[in-house]
């Protein structure tokens, strides 16, 4: 007995020890809960403003030349020279003789035809003197009734000069082939490609290269229904002098940007089966020489555009910093320090500016700073620009 009191009294009081503390703590109030405050997130805002606007339209495109041909000979022979002007690249101007074919046939030729035109010319005035002794004869003897053609000679006649002009048009065709050795093009242009090589023997038809006008060139610029009505241009619109709408192309080389300035001449009558998207087409005039920009960059053939023409429709719009959108055309606005994450009707954007028609209202504060893990409703400080400068000047 006195064994088990020695083991179980230890157990005991320990049992009593943990009891008190039990209740201790029971009795004991509760602490408060504290909530965890959020810090506000500092941001830069810029207010939004109703204007009514004028849009310009964006789009690109290829320049292209109005006249682009492939160099072929109408007559045959071997190729004895080729001007400097007729290599890839080279400009030359009207009627200038890119490539001569050997023409010593052709010479023979027109002296042929020439003796042909002289032979059937001596035979005529002996028809046609014939003609004249039969009917005097005729006057002269018969006097009484009407004579026949046969007669008057004058189906020898009729036959004589028939050959006169058949030999007169076949030394023309002479003269015409021999002209013809001199291969050229009536346009001031540049070449494009070049097949042809000296001392080649090449055949009517055959490809020497290809070359284009430097004239006018064009730019093909695609376009929704809605740009369409932005610009105030129907489907089949053909430009005058004073209706052509002014077309700015932009180009980046080697880093440096380059401007030219244009004209829509004309829209496509039909939509494009593919795209769904109908086309105008820019011109301008002399690329490679008065229409060069300032550094002189000339507006050169296959070059890819930025094209900016300006819109004639005003609307009403909503205007704010281009670093307000957000991905999926969203924007957050600050409203009672909470931000809200709103999706706006984007109309036209620029390097600068955003312009919608809906999701925000004009004098709203709209984020232009960057924001991450950004959520409806989170804690927000809006810092104007005008409070920005205040602290700067402060500082």
């Amino acid at each position: 007995m006195r064994k088990i009191l020695k083991i179980a009294a230890p157990i005991l009081v320990l049992a009593a020890g943990f009891g008190a503390v039990a209740a201790l703590s029971a009795a004991k109030d509760a602490p408060e809960k504290k909530e965890p405050t959020l810090r506000p997130v500092s941001l830069h805002v810029d207010e939004v403003r109703a204007e009514r606007v004028t849009l310009s339209v964006f789009t690109q495109g290829e320049v292209r030349p109005r006249t682009e041909i492939d160099l072929v000979p109408q007559v045959s022979g071997r190729i004895v020279s080729i001007s400097d002007s007729f290599a890839v690249g080279a400009g030359f101007k009207p009627g200038s003789t890119l490539v001569k074919i050997e023409d010593a046939d052709y010479r023979l030729a027109v002296t042929s035809a020439e003796a042909r035109v002289a032979e059937a010319a001596v035979r005529l005035e002996q028809e046609m003197a014939d003609a004249r002794i039969k009917r005097k004869q005729w006057d002269d003897w018969v006097k009484d009734g009407t004579p026949t053609p046969l007669a008057l000679n004058a189906p020898q006649v009729a036959e004589a000069q028939s050959k006169l002009r058949a030999a007169e048009a076949d030394m023309e065709k002479a003269k015409l082939n021999l002209a013809r050795t001199n291969i050229k093009v009536p346009f001031k242009g540049r070449v494009l490609e070049r097949e042809a090589g000296l001392g080649q023997f090449v055949n009517i038809g055959a490809r020497l290269g290809r070359v284009f006008a430097t004239d006018i060139v064009e730019i093909r610029l695609p376009l929704t229904d809605k740009q369409l009505v932005e610009l105030d241009l129907p489907i089949g619109f053909m430009a005058t002098d004073k209706n052509a709408p002014k077309v700015t192309l932009k180009a980046n080389l080697g880093g440096i940007d380059h401007a030219w300035e244009g004209r829509i001449v004309r829209t496509h009558a039909s939509v494009d089966q593919q795209t769904r998207l109908m086309y105008a087409v820019a011109e301008v005039n002399d690329p490679y020489g008065l229409s060069v920009d300032k550094d002189g960059m000339p507006l050169a053939v296959g070059l890819f555009v930025n094209a900016e023409i300006a819109g004639v429709v005003p609307q009403d719009a909503l205007v704010m910093p281009r670093d307000a959108l957000r991905s999926e055309d969203k924007v957050y606005v600050i409203k009672d320090d909470k931000l809200e994450i709103r999706t706006v009707t984007v109309l036209s954007t620029t390097a600068e500016l955003v312009i919608v028609t809906s999701g925000v209202t004009p004098g709203e504060q709209v984020v232009i700073s960057p924001v991450r893990s950004a959520y409806t409703g989170m804690a927000a400080q809006a810092i104007t620009r005008s409070a920005q400068n205040l602290d700067s000047a402060s500082r």
